[in-house]
């Protein structure tokens, strides 16, 4: 299964551990383009000019180590395709070039089912797709998982209980699965 990363679930360091986490772990191969890396790489700014540093440190780790992720979008596809937000066609279009599943966006409104439907894409939110993956391969989603979060109680150098933390890392149901007595 291919999925294209929208910029949007990139951006939070513990979801895209996670996402690249089981990637990496073999359930899905990763796309995205260069313009989805950018927009990431920019989100940051807001944090601050070291922020964007080290994103796009990370953009540069990741181009490095998935160079199969990368999308290369034909000149002309995005021009005979619609969304309700402009801004996203490329996100469309990446997708549609990389002959991707799946859309994995927070973005719903801006990727409608039906529409997606016509190109043979569906678009899930992280914490769905990461629970789909754990239906399919449970040992590799929490093993993932608990490396995410021991390497964030590591270098917080705080206590990280892996419900609280999957779920400010908007995976809530993820959250609920894997640690149904945390609080």
């Amino acid at each position: 299964m291919k999925a294209l990363l929208d910029a949007c679930v990139l951006y939070p360091t513990v979801l895209r551990e996670i996402l690249i986490g089981v990637a990496a772990a073999g359930l899905y191969r990763p796309l995205w383009s260069g313009r989805i890396l950018e927009e990431w790489a920019r989100a940051t700014a807001k944090l601050g000019p070291v922020a964007e540093t080290l994103a796009r440190g990370e953009v540069e780790r990741l181009r490095a180590d998935w160079p199969q992720g990368a999308v290369v979008v034909p000149e002309g596809l995005a021009r005979r395709l619609w969304l309700p937000d402009p801004n996203d066609i490329h996100v469309l279009a990446a997708a549609i070039a990389g002959q991707a599943d799946v859309i994995v966006t927070f973005n719903a409104a801006d990727f409608p089912r039906g529409l997606l439907a016509e190109e043979g894409i569906a678009r899930q939110d992280p914490d769905a797709f990461l629970l789909d993956l754990h239906q399919r391969a449970p040992a590799a989603v929490e093993a993932v998982c608990e490396n995410v979060r021991r390497r964030a109680e590591h270098l917080s150098g705080e206590g990280q209980p892996l419900r609280a933390l999957l779920k400010r890392a908007r995976l809530p149901r993820l959250g609920k699965r894997l640690a149904p007595a945390a609080a």
